[in-house]
């Protein structure tokens, strides 16, 4: 009896001792720690997320856009292209300093030649210049280029606006695409909790002999199908993050959160006000009125190979024997080597076999051909204006009504769950219902989306962003 009892109390133990090593080896091997953890202090607390706004996000863009800056970057060199051809037109000031040493001709025969040097554009045998040089250029084709380059400048800044305008869509449709993926993302989290619990619904009812074993199959279809909705929400929220990441941050930053404003009002503006922007500030226009004035320049430019040049140069300094100011003279006197000339040409255009002609033809074609994308663009903005007003005016009628519906799917799902566990509809009926919630809130999001993003589009005409 004693052995018997000693048998029992040893089972007991051995099964204790069973059922508390996976804990004890769970104590003794606590869960793997990555890398980035283990470097990190444990006290640490992980960094808040930083909130961004929508003007956060464009100024950021602004800075770290490589387009845009490359568009800034080219009509800073077209400014400074201008101050050059500016500075050609004054004049310029330079010293020039030279030593010409020439063979001198033999003694003895000076009185045949009668002069010391054998060159004839050399005055002594060693000959020193050091004068300070005036130079002026009057040049109608100068003139032209200054003004040419001019309306190049104005060219390049509005390139400049347009590629900013341009940016702020893209920032606008990846900032809301955010907002949009995330609430995309609550209404799957709810669905897939809602899934299941509809699938232990019909597994409670089908125990009880209420319904048959098809509803409980086609509830986990449903349930399974669902979880896969949460896991592509999932991924479009991530990839919707990382979009917007690579263009706000210049270096890999996820660690963000957007203000939640999507569903804000946004007042649209009238259609008056709207083509009277336009009108005033689309960068568009401009370009192509600069791309014209330039084009005139060029035509200006060309014809100015007919005319003459005319240079002047003003020299003051020493043109002397010897570098000195002063050269001393047989009795002791001194003469001095300062002096001043003045030097014109006036160069007369002759004979090209006809360059400057084609020049002026190519000006001229240039010139009907900036003139017919200016009428095109006057064209296009007209009815870019009513094309995207239009789109603005519709997403926003459209998105009162997507609100409602989704208002209504989802009571309407909520409605026919409670109906099925009485027994008054079928399973098909809380599926068709959990899928019409699903379709009806993904498209009211979209639907704010598209309206943002339609305003952005009518920044590009107006110059003005429309933001809550």
């Amino acid at each position: 009896m004693k052995g018997s009892c000693k048998v029992r109390w040893a089972a007991a133990g051995l099964a204790f001792l069973v059922c508390a090593l996976p804990s004890v080896a769970q104590e003794a091997n606590p869960e793997p720690v990555s890398a980035q953890q283990a470097s990190q202090p444990a006290s640490a607390p992980a960094a808040a997320p930083l909130r961004v706004t929508l003007q956060d996000a464009l100024d950021r863009a602004r800075k770290n856009s490589v387009q845009f800056q490359a568009a800034l970057t080219t009509a800073a060199l077209a400014r400074q292209d201008r101050t050059q051809a500016r500075n050609a037109l004054l004049p310029t000031v330079t010293y020039n300093n030279s030593a010409i040493y020439t063979q001198g001709i033999p003694l003895g025969t000076e009185r045949f030649i009668g002069a010391p040097v054998i060159f004839i554009a050399n005055n002594a045998v060693h000959e020193y210049l050091s004068q300070a040089d005036v130079h002026q250029v009057f040049d109608a084709a100068a003139v032209a280029n200054f003004r040419r380059m001019g309306a190049a400048a104005a060219v390049a800044k509005a390139q400049a606006e347009i590629a900013s305008r341009g940016l702020v869509v893209t920032i606008v449709q990846n900032y809301y695409a955010i907002s949009a993926a995330q609430l995309k993302l609550e209404t799957s989290k709810r669905l897939a909790e809602e899934g299941d619990r509809f699938l232990k619904v019909t597994q409670e009812l089908e125990n009880g002999g209420e319904i048959a074993h098809s509803d409980v199959i086609k509830a986990e279809l449903q349930s399974r199908d669902r979880q896969r909705q949460l896991r592509e929400a999932q991924l479009g929220y991530l990839n919707a993050r990382l979009n917007l990441a690579v263009l706000i941050f210049p270096d890999f930053n996820d660690n963000f959160e957007v203000a939640e404003d999507l569903h804000q009002p946004v007042p649209l503006p009238t259609l008056a006000e709207v083509q009277q922007r336009a009108a005033r500030d689309n960068p568009d226009l401009r370009a192509a009125l600069a791309a014209v004035q330039q084009a005139g320049h060029d035509v200006f430019g060309a014809r100015a190979g007919y005319f003459p040049a005319l240079s002047i140069d003003y020299f003051y300094g020493i043109d002397a024997s010897h570098f000195a100011v002063n050269t001393g003279i047989p009795g002791g006197g001194r003469v001095s080597n300062l002096g001043s000339s003045i030097v014109a040409s006036l160069n007369i255009p002759v004979w090209n076999w006809g360059t400057t002609q084609s020049r002026v033809k190519q000006a001229g074609l240039r010139r009907e051909q900036a003139q017919r994308e200016l009428s095109f663009a006057q064209r296009k903005l007209l009815a870019e204006i009513q094309s995207l007003y239009a789109e603005a005016e519709t997403a926003l009628n459209e998105l009162e009504g997507l609100q409602r519906s989704a208002q209504l799917a989802e009571e309407s799902q909520k409605l026919i769950t409670l109906r099925y566990r009485n027994g008054e509809s079928t399973v098909l009926e809380v599926v068709d219902a959990q899928t019409t919630f699903a379709t009806a809130n993904a498209a009211y999001q979209d639907g704010a989306v598209r309206y943002r993003v339609a305003l952005a589009n009518l920044q590009t005409l107006t110059g003005v962003l429309t933001t809550p």
